[in-house]
């Protein structure tokens, strides 16, 4: 019999920080600029809803079919995006016609998985779930793994500021998959993207 999806998901959700820092040991990784989506996917029937608890599977096709075509019944946290032509994520056109700077379809980045061939994960640390996704998504070219920035914080924010991206996300690789707010997942942005957010202040480097 086919496993079912978890009934509920409370969607863990990152601490925004001032500024940039190094926790080391920790990981960090490219904040997409994109709509925040969990794929649920139990035998050939796959959903995308939103943070919100909206159903947008309609509206992604060649994104369901990909999905589809995956192992297993799978629960995967991600932000589906497109990119321009210097791979950075673009949020606004989401929403919008294509312009004609496109240069992605509708891709699925993928940062988490709560459940993998029927298999609750959110009990397990990141790092064993990022090993599954990876395992998940070989060879996948509109599925694909969120992207990894370098191993010190301070030089992954300047990958941030060379490369546009929208800002990183640092994590705790030990960390579990709790809902809610959290400071094992603390993410820095661009000023341009904070909108009036303003930042609690981590310990540490600087």
């Amino acid at each position: 019999m086919a496993s079912q999806p978890l009934p509920a998901v409370n969607l863990m959700h990152p601490t925004l920080v001032g500024r940039p820092f190094h926790h080391a040991g920790w990981i960090y990784e490219e904040k997409v600029d994109g709509w925040r989506m969990l794929a649920h996917k139990v035998a050939g029937t796959v959903r995308l809803v939103s943070r919100n608890g909206l159903d947008h599977t309609r509206r992604f096709h060649e994104l369901v079919a990909a999905l589809r075509a995956l192992d297993g019944s799978l629960i995967l946290d991600g932000e589906v995006a497109v990119y321009d032509a210097q791979l950075v994520s673009r949020f606004e056109w989401l929403r919008h016609a294509s312009p004609p700077e496109l240069s992605t379809p509708a891709l699925f980045m993928v940062f988490d998985c709560l459940q993998a061939r029927g298999k609750d994960l959110r009990k397990e640390p990141l790092y064993v779930r990022r090993n599954v996704i990876e395992d998940v998504l070989d060879e996948q070219d509109m599925v694909l793994p969120v992207r990894r920035l370098a191993g010190d914080g301070l030089k992954a924010w300047q990958q941030v500021l060379e490369l546009g991206y929208e800002g990183l996300v640092a994590k705790d690789p030990t960390s579990p998959y709790v809902g809610g707010r959290t400071l094992k997942w603390l993410k820095v942005k661009q000023p341009r993207y904070r909108e009036g957010e303003r930042g609690w202040e981590p310990k540490g480097k600087s």
